[in-house]
């Protein structure tokens, strides 16, 4: 039996365990809709109090008489449950802050890399003296800078820190979770190393060679166990569905990077199955989960109000778990497999509408009425702009796995843009979003320019806008060209050219707007600007102190 094969039955088994784990939830009642289930992510009391760290006590104050609505009365949040809060904030705080000031490096040797693609798409003679610079390396070196080195870091950080919450308990083996950080960081670092020099494994997304990527699959164990410990010697009775995401989130990947990079198993054509196996559900079992799971934290967290359809989170966690894994069959359209494949993935592609639609309504239930809000907190800019673009990307995927659709943008720089569309409007932008909202807690200061904020994330959001459209509109007039037989291969690539310098000026200002950020970061871990106490969990002489009730 082939790798593929095998790979795509281990999939198939796994969603039947899924479905019989979802069967005995329907029978035990955990889909009952459940208000105080969807409650567990607040303190007594603290329902209907706003909460954005990133603001001061001013804007915090305007935040929430905009968020007051008819007979609410105000209560004092229960002082024991924050400081249980405070008490698992306490134990997360060094391995978040060394996940996240490992986020913030790659994201700039990433983006340094992606820009200097970009330019070279439209000028190819530049930079040319060294095989390094060459754009086939560079490319990649951005992409796995970007996938593993920021997005990674991003997410096993916040996972760090929002669990302990959810589950009312301290991180237990923490300093393990830092060796796995270590070690995930150390394959990274070398990985990106080798493909500069010309060393990979050949495969888009597992470019990393199969000798140094065992740091990373060791990495993840390491930081793996503490999360799967400190869930077993949880304080509460209910998981609330954000620890849902992120954990499975947790094993998905482990279990992806292991079947992806067995040394000398995955050849021919069957590599290319594994593949795009492998490469999607990155995507759809890593990056996804873990995005969707801190909006539906961070998000009511942001306007003080619980998810308004419990049953629509759980129904969207085990509809992505049952539909996703065969999805990146459809990058295999037209090539030499067995048709039973490129089918299941687009049919499992469509069906992927429904977690997303869920998502969707519950998202904008959640926020009806309060939508305005977003004037005042950065941090649910953030969230609402990833939630919006998480429609959007998945939406576009479903239809571009269509046969009709794919055989046009296909091999066409309208792919680029969709990737990027999900990996950065969507994925990244939570992640900025959840890094302001965590660092205050974390680093017990309060971020120091708060209008740098509103900056970045308006260049990062009208970059990603010119960036995704001017490749979608010029990948798709370049597989028009490509299919038309009496039109030479040269003209779909002129006609490209404008829309590469687009891409470009689109990736400029998303550059600009990472280098605001990690100078912010900076500027906040070395206890630069004003001196501020406003919602942020803080310590003064040696003795913590709750400001703001939170």
């Amino acid at each position: 039996m082939d790798s593929a094969v095998m790979s795509l039955l281990g999939a198939f088994v796994l969603s039947i365990i899924g479905l019989f784990v979802f069967i005995w939830s329907m029978r035990e009642g955990l889909l009952v809709e459940n208000p105080n289930a969807a409650s567990i992510i607040f303190a007594r009391g603290e329902i209907g109090k706003v909460d954005d760290p990133a603001l001061g006590d001013a804007a915090q104050d305007s935040m929430q008489a905009a968020a007051a609505e008819p007979g609410m009365a105000a209560q004092a949040p229960d002082a024991n449950e924050l400081r249980a809060r405070l008490d698992a904030d306490t134990s997360t705080a060094f391995p978040v802050f060394m996940f996240i000031a490992f986020a913030c490096m790659w994201l700039l040797v990433g983006s340094a890399a992606g820009l200097v693609s970009s330019i070279k798409l439209h000028e190819p003679d530049w930079l040319v003296s060294q095989a390094w610079m060459t754009f086939g390396r560079l490319r990649t070196v951005h992409l796995n800078a970007v996938l593993y080195g920021w997005i990674t870091n991003a997410a096993l950080g916040m996972i760090l820190w929002v669990l302990p919450r959810l589950l009312g308990t301290r991180l237990l083996g923490g300093i393990w979770a830092m060796l796995g950080g270590a070690l995930i960081n150390t394959g990274i670092a070398g990985g990106i190393g080798a493909i500069a020099t010309g060393w990979t494994d050949g495969m888009e997304y597992l470019e990393i060679p199969w000798q140094i990527a065992i740091f990373i699959l060791v990495g993840f164990v390491f930081v793996i166990l503490p999360v799967l410990f400190t869930l077993v010697n949880r304080k509460v009775e209910h998981l609330y569905v954000s620890a849902w995401y992120m954990v499975a989130a947790l094993l998905w990947i482990a279990l992806l990077l292991l079947v992806g990079k067995l040394p000398g198993v995955h050849t021919g054509v069957q590599q290319a199955t594994t593949n795009w196996w492998y490469g999607h559900n990155v995507l759809g079992l890593w990056f996804t989960p873990v995005s969707v799971g801190a909006i539906y934290y961070f998000l009511p967290k942001i306007i003080g109000r619980p998810v308004s359809s419990y049953n629509l989170s759980i129904l969207g966690f085990w509809t992505l778990a049952f539909f996703y894994g065969q999805v990146g069959g459809h990058h295999l359209i037209g090539g030499p497999v067995p048709g039973w494949l490129t089918t299941l993935s687009i049919v499992q592609s469509v069906m992927m509408v429904i977690p997303v639609i869920a998502f969707s309504i519950n998202m904008g239930g959640t926020l009806k009425g309060r939508m305005h809000l977003a004037r005042y907190s950065p941090t649910l800019r953030f969230m609402m702009f990833g939630g919006l673009m998480y429609l959007a990307s998945s939406l576009q995927g479903s239809f571009e796995a269509l046969r009709s659709v794919n055989q046009v943008v296909h091999f066409t720089h309208h792919t680029v843009g969709h990737a990027h569309l999900g990996a950065y409007g969507f994925v990244s932008m939570v992640l900025f979003g959840a890094i302001y909202f965590m660092m205050p807690r974390v680093l017990s200061w309060e971020w120091p320019y708060p209008k740098l904020i509103t900056l970045q994330f308006w260049l990062a959001a009208i970059g990603i806008a010119i960036y995704f459209t001017g490749l979608s509109i010029g990948g798709y007039l370049q597989g028009e060209a490509m299919l038309d037989a009496q039109r030479p291969f040269m003209d779909s690539v002129r006609l490209t050219a404008p829309y590469l310098v687009s891409r470009t000026v689109g990736g400029s200002l998303m550059v600009l707007s990472h280098l605001i950020f990690v100078g912010h970061f900076l500027a906040m871990a070395l206890r630069f600007g004003p001196t501020r106490t406003s919602a942020a969990l803080f310590w003064q002489q040696g003795q913590q102190e709750l400001a703001h009730g939170k």
